[in-house]
């Protein structure tokens, strides 16, 4: 579950320009599926009216702004409170700036990475707590304004256990805290009903002590309060009121004076039980505060305040320690956080080993020997070694420029960061540096720079007082804070990182460096923070993200790693840098080192292409034959694929402009990564061995006759390009149906040199439902379209090599000279079209066969098998081989492919107890539903899938052919209990391989025959064809009749009898007529 918002609001102070590129961080988020799964329709960054606002005036503003947005979207022409009625607002407070964040606690960066995320994207602290509060916190809350601060890393279990049975009023979360942890907080003061007495901040220990709970923790004040709608709409009705209105930016704009406001102190506190109207009052600060607080007590006193401290919950404010931000991003979150964090996250390095245990790395290149010291953290860094990095660093905002001059300083314990400021129209960088144990605020006699005394400092570098406090700056102001210690431009020489560096003092300060810096002009942090520009620091940090993420593009597919680049993909689009994924795209794919790596390349150009659709302009699957593409595909045939990626990329360009478009430019990269995958598969042609036998006499049938094939477990392994790039496992079992074998194939010679294809009706004695003649070699042209009539046994003809194609032979002539005519095929299957028993392949093997013998030529099985892959590659069908391998090899057997090219296909016979083939015959059975599986693209979906590589179908993968390797161990130990579990598994991964493969009224055969059988599975991949059942009782044939006959809905079923063939596919040559066009009659065997 997830709440799901009327708005989000995100406000932050004014004066930093930056309320247009927070604005686009939000909708950006949107678009990532980071605000739920239905975003709100109203998103908004809201600059504070005033500098200094507080937390409460925030709040108020921001309401106002929320009402005004849903009124007018309401049609009203004024605000409404009812707008609030059934609304659910959620404001987030960015808060006071970040020492160790230009862009402020908010999105200070954690080293997380999270797999399941729709789209890639550095995990904020921002992001941290809207998953928080839309999953966890915020579900099953009422109408209302939820208030979280953005200073704190907060951790929350998934399911915090808050009641809102018969809630009302305003509701605070609390965390549970030690006592000492307490001394720098707030805490709150409840009775035994949870309501709050009172809150207290930076309370003695004996205040502390009697909030403590039975277990000695204390309820901690986080920063997140809840109003509900009664609640919310009294304090929205105050903005009109003296000097209340002076926090909304109504009152700006009316020339009220301003005010500030604290949410807890100024607000909240109202409704505390043990509160007096006359304390609560005088306890403001000013004038305007108290009489604020008198319109506050007057408008929520009635409100009755309640408390939730939330269990495992924890709580950890970003204080301005660098010690403690280092400890926060190095330190692994409670196990209730939905996030993980990880040494490397977004990043990429050159020699992770250099990273020691207990650092972290976000958002950053590392090239070369970078080591990083445990303790130390490293975020949006592009840096080149061999660099040194001690314990205790924090290092932020350094570009590939900085890297030489960190190489003579030896860094520990320190501060380092580059900024993005602008002065009035003019960009800067600058560099700061601090000691890990430095305060900002102590004054000079008391405090360190770089962890030393001043007065070291002074004497180590030759700096004076002078140079960074001016002669009237009281010496109690005189602060880290306040001194002009950074360099920010000088008069004739360009400024870097070195001219921070030398404040160190690691070795004698060169009287030129000191003139230099004194030359400078110089800045205080406290100057430089109304500078710091967040828009220019945010798009750095977004161009290093997809920089590294050029370089995990390269990593994953070079390195063949089951990474999904799905979801750099969707950001890339979102974030406008399409074009640089598909530039990284282009390279891989044409200096690729073998076709695999090439076309999964190319698949993923597809997918990109398929984003910047957005949803839009048709389905994905469809056709590929468009000729402004042919010239592209005609190198890739040809092997060049350099010359057919440079020339894909050169098309693509013309196909950008409108999603249609798009969609069908994906659909072409698909086809070429077709063709790059068929001339992987074709690798296994080195394992197709043919030996020259006796060519039998002119009109002898040469005739195969096969059995059909179930799979056990471990389909879609088999399948091309996974097969290769995971490994396949696959059990099957050759099975005759209703006691035959139903798929056959015959050949003969005839005199005319001419290639007769006949299609039979279900038997070699059936008559013919179609017939076609080739006579030249363009009537062979279109062997490789699937659905074009005979493409089979054209393409059969053309892989046993019998026909030249393309050649400058004439068919004819080709034929007459080898073989003294030409030849007739005749093919036949008993099964209905799409039943799942390996059909097409086995009939393609039967072909084979008989047409090598018919030519004088004998393949082994082993041959055979590859010789299937080979044609289904040429014929473009892209078929696995187990289908070949089901219905050619005898019995049980478990076939085998390793992750590797040249593909070869390894069966192993699985040898079974006595009798337990016998039993096998008794307990399974065929059920046909009825149904003809009708989705094409299935196939083509599964390998989109498996390209993008999405988690699901990797782990599903693995799972395959773990079952199916479990699943030959069930059936040499003889276990239909066992065998059964197997089979129910298979079919739970089949759905998840290809979803929507299983028909409704599949489903309700399956939950029917269930209580009667210890496993069942479709056959093949799914989506009609038939069920085959483990029943847990023998012969159970017509049982299962009489229960799918009394169930509903099923339509035209049929159950058929099963027996495993341990004899295998027959060949024979038989003797018959020589009537020309004849069929077989009469014909006996010799």
């Amino acid at each position: 579950m997830a709440a799901e918002w009327s708005a989000i609001l995100l406000t932050c102070r004014r004066g930093h320009g930056s309320v247009s590129a927070l604005q686009r961080e939000l909708e950006v988020r949107r678009l990532r599926g980071g605000l739920g799964p239905r975003p709100p329709a109203l998103l908004l960054a809201v600059e504070d009216p005033w500098a200094r606002l507080g937390s409460g005036g925030a709040t108020l503003n921001a309401l106002l702004v929320a009402a005004e947005h849903l009124s007018a979207r309401a049609g009203c022409t004024v605000v409404t409170a009812d707008v609030l009625r059934d609304a659910r607002i959620l404001i987030l407070h960015m808060g006071r700036d970040f020492s160790f964040d230009d862009c402020g606690r908010a999105f200070t960066c954690l080293p997380a990475e999270e797999p399941g995320a729709p789209a890639e994207a550095l995990v904020c602290n921002l992001d941290s707590l809207l998953g928080t509060m839309t999953h966890r916190l915020c579900v099953g809350s009422p109408p209302g304004v939820w208030v979280c601060s953005t200073d704190m890393l907060l951790t929350v279990p998934s399911t915090p256990g808050i009641n809102w049975d018969g809630f009302q009023g305003v509701r605070v979360i609390a965390v549970p805290g030690s006592p000492a942890y307490a001394r720098n907080h707030g805490v709150y003061l409840t009775n035994e009903q949870g309501l709050v007495r009172d809150i207290i901040y930076k309370g003695t220990e004996a205040q502390i002590q009697q909030c403590a709970g039975p277990d000695g923790t204390v309820p901690l004040v986080c920063g997140i309060v809840f109003f509900s709608s009664d609640a919310a709409e009294q304090l929205l009705a105050t903005h009109v009121i003296p000097p209340l209105d002076a926090c909304t930016y109504m009152g700006l704009d009316s020339g009220a004076p301003p005010i500030q406001l604290s949410l807890f102190f100024d607000i909240v506190l109202c409704m505390a039980g043990g509160m007096t109207e006359e304390d609560f009052v005088k306890g403001g600060g000013d004038t305007s505060v108290r009489s604020a607080r008198s319109v506050v007590w007057t408008a929520l006193r009635g409100f009755p305040l309640s408390m939730v401290c939330i269990p495992n919950a924890s709580y950890d404010y970003m204080t301005t320690s660098a010690s403690d931000h280092i400890r926060s991003l190095t330190l692994l979150p409670g196990s209730a956080s939905h996030l993980r964090f990880c040494k490397t996250a977004h990043s990429h390095v050159d020699q992770p080993c250099l990273l020691e245990d207990g650092s972290s790395v976000t958002n950053c290149l590392l090239e070369g020997a970078v080591q990083l010291a445990a303790g130390s953290v490293i975020q949006h860094c592009h840096l080149q070694g061999p660099l040194v990095i001690g314990p205790g660093c924090l290092l932020s905002g350094l570009d590939v420029g900085s890297s030489p001059a960190l190489r003579g300083h030896p860094l520990r314990d320190v501060v380092l960061q580059g900024h993005h400021i602008r002065l009035r129209d003019l960009p800067c960088r600058v560099f700061t540096l601090t000691g890990r144990l430095d305060d900002w605020q102590i004054p000079v006699e008391e405090a360190t720079y770089l962890n030393v005394p001043w007065a070291e400092f002074f004497q180590q570098t030759g700096v004076r007082e002078g140079d960074l406090w001016d002669a009237e700056t009281p010496r109690r102001s005189r602060c880290l804070l306040s001194a002009r210690l950074f360099p920010v431009l000088h008069a004739r020489e360009a400024l870097g990182l070195e001219d921070v560096l030398w404040l160190l003092g690691l070795a004698t300060v060169a009287s030129e460096q000191l003139a230099r810096w004194r030359m400078a002009w110089r800045m205080s942090w406290q100057e430089l923070l109304p500078c710091l520009d967040v828009e220019a620091e945010l798009g750095a940090r977004q161009a290093l993200f997809f920089l590294q993420g050029q370089c995990k593009v390269r990593r994953v597919l070079l390195g063949r790693q089951d990474s999904s680049l799905l979801p750099l993909a969707r950001s890339a689009v979102h974030e406008g840098y399409h074009e640089a994924v598909l530039g990284t795209l282009d390279e891989v794919a044409s200096t690729a080192s073998d076709a695999g790596i090439a076309a999964r390349a190319l698949a993923c150009i597809a997918e990109v292409l398929g984003c910047m659709a957005q949803g839009e302009g048709g389905l994905r699957s469809g056709p590929a034959a468009n000729r402004e593409w042919a010239s592209a595909f005609g190198r890739l045939e040809s092997g060049d694929i350099a010359g057919g990626v440079q020339k894909l990329a050169a098309e693509r360009q013309k196909w950008m402009s409108r999603p249609a478009l798009l969609v069908r430019a994906a659909r072409h990269y698909e086809g070429a990564e077709q063709i790059l995958v068929r001339k992987a598969v074709m690798s296994s042609c080195q394992f197709i061995t043919v030996e020259q036998v006796e060519l039998p006499p002119l009109g002898h049938w040469v005739q195969v006759v096969c059995p059909a094939r179930l799979d056990l477990s471990g389909g879609w392994s088999d399948t091309p390009p996974i097969t290769y790039e995971h490994g396949g496992a696959v059990v099957d079992v050759a099975v005759l149906v209703d006691g035959c074998r139903p798929i056959g194939a015959r050949v003969r010679r005839i005199v005319q040199p001419e290639l007769r294809l006949v299609s039979l009706s279900g038997t070699p004695r059936s008559e013919a439902v179609a017939e076609l003649v080739c006579r030249e070699l363009e009537d062979l042209q279109d062997y490789c379209q699937p659905h074009a009539p005979g493409a089979l046994l054209k393409a059969a003809f053309i892989c046993t090599q019998i026909v030249q194609f393309p050649s400058q032979t004439p068919l004819r002539a080709q034929l007459m000279e080898s073989y003294g005519g030409g030849f007739e095929v005749h093919t036949w299957s008993k099964l209905p079209h799409g039943s799942g028993l390996g059909t097409s392949s086995i009939l393609a093997g039967a072909v084979m066969a008989s047409l090598y013998r018919a030519a004088g030529k004998a393949a082994s099985t082993e041959s055979l098998i590859h010789a299937v892959l080979h044609l289904e590659q040429r014929l473009t069908t892209g078929g696995g081989w187990q289908d070949q391998v089901g219905g050619l090899v005898p019995g049980i057997k478990i076939g085998r492919s390793k992750a590797q090219l040249p593909l070869r296909v390894e069966v192993e016979q699985i040898l079974v107890p006595d009798g337990f083939t016998q039993t096998l015959n008794d307990h399974l059975l065929l059920v046909y539903t009825g149904k003809t599986r009708l989705a094409r693209n299935l196939l083509q979906d599964v390998v989109r899938n498996w390209y993008a590589r999405l988690p699901s179908i990797v782990r599903n993968a693995d799972a395959l052919v773990t079952n199916a390797e479990e699943c030959a161990q069930a059936l040499r130990q003889g276990d239909l209990l066992l065998l059964g579990k197997c089979l129910d598994c298979y079919w739970q991964q089949k759905k998840c391989m290809a979803p929507g493969c299983e028909p409704l009224a599949v489903g309700c055969m399956m939950d029917a025959l269930r209580p009667y059988v210890h496993g069942q599975c479709l056959a093949g991949a799914g989506g009609g064809g038939f069920l085959y059942v483990l029943t847990k009782a023998p012969r159970q044939k017509e049982a299962l009749h009489q229960i799918l006959a009394n169930t509903e809905g099923l339509g035209n079923f049929s159950i058929h009898s099963i027996e495993v063939d341990t004899g295998g596919f027959s060949v024979e040559v038989v003797e018959c007529d020589m009537k020309d066009g004849a069929h077989a009659g009469g014909d006996r065997a010799v």
